[in-house]
């Protein structure tokens, strides 16, 4: 990505007074717009290559939900929840007079998007979710509660994606240190005394479920998006989305595709050709 800034940061307010941010690459192109909607301790910077990318020919959005990036922390930690997260986005659209789009939702994201297609099934042209379903695995459950919220923090960006490579070896085994560097600098922050510090709010862990198994309410959801354009993507190293599941919604939704994204885990960043095509293909399909 160029370091010319080519996208807007704009603010919204919550309906409990939050100030809200999100990056907003803009078009002048008739074609729906795109709302990505990052995981659980992410934020905007991991959607920034797709804004670059559709270089002005699709009006793209990237959230950063409460408690995380440029977006006020919750007083109460209890709103850090999809529901919550799901009336701050609709507020967005409403705000920004657009009255559907196409739901790019990464983990905890794509929870949201299938809670916005149950609530608000008219906003929602198209649907990307990116290694997540209505059922999770445990183990991934397990690996993730283990590291939200441990605010760990570190004097140099080699000192932070050697840690990072040193913990996520295992999703993304092809990355190189300059990899986990550039990643790092997507999860961390820079703050004013010059330490490198995880860029979310700690307590995003309190309400924070590790209970694995299905969610009807979810499964349920599905069936808001069945004749809506789908792709479901699944890191083929994924902890947290297993094969069997993404088969299963398959068979749910009349037109979804199914692509799995070699030697990743969970969950996959979206720049690996396997990502994009499928993406392309996608947007191929809603307009």
């Amino acid at each position: 990505m160029s370091e010319e800034k080519s996208y807007q940061d704009i603010y919204w307010e919550s309906d409990d007074g939050l100030k809200l941010h999100a990056r907003d690459y803009p078009s002048d192109s008739d074609k729906t717009p795109v709302i990505c909607i990052p995981g659980l301790t992410r934020n905007a910077r991991d959607f920034d290559h797709l804004g670059a990318g559709f270089s002005g020919g699709r009006r793209v959005i990237m959230l950063d939900l409460r408690g995380r990036g440029f977006s006020e922390y919750a007083k109460d930690s209890s709103t850090y929840n999809p529901k919550q997260y799901v009336s701050d986005i609709i507020m967005l659209m409403d705000e920004l007079k657009i009255p559907k789009a196409v739901f790019f939702g990464t983990s905890l994201g794509g929870v949201v998007t299938m809670i916005i297609a149950k609530m608000h099934p008219a906003r929602v042209a198209g649907v990307l979710l990116n290694d997540i379903g209505p059922e999770l695995d445990q183990k991934g459950l397990d690996r993730i509660a283990d590291h939200v919220g441990q605010g760990r923090s570190f004097d140099t960006w080699a000192h932070a994606g050697r840690d990072m490579a040193e913990n996520g070896g295992d999703i993304s085994p092809d990355f190189t240190l300059k990899d986990w560097i550039a990643f790092a600098k997507k999860v961390y922050r820079m703050n004013s005394s010059g330490r490198i510090k995880l860029d979310y709010d700690m307590k995003i862990a309190e309400p924070f479920d590790r209970k694995g198994g299905g969610s009807g309410a979810l499964w349920n959801a599905l069936e808001n998006i069945k004749e809506i354009p789908t792709l479901i993507l699944r890191g083929e190293l994924s902890d947290l989305f297993s094969e069997e599941v993404a088969c299963k919604m398959l068979e749910k939704l009349n037109k979804a595709d199914l692509v799995t994204v070699p030697r990743v885990g969970h969950a996959p960043t979206l720049e690996e050709p396997a990502s994009l095509d499928a993406i392309n293909q996608l947007l191929h399909r809603i307009d």
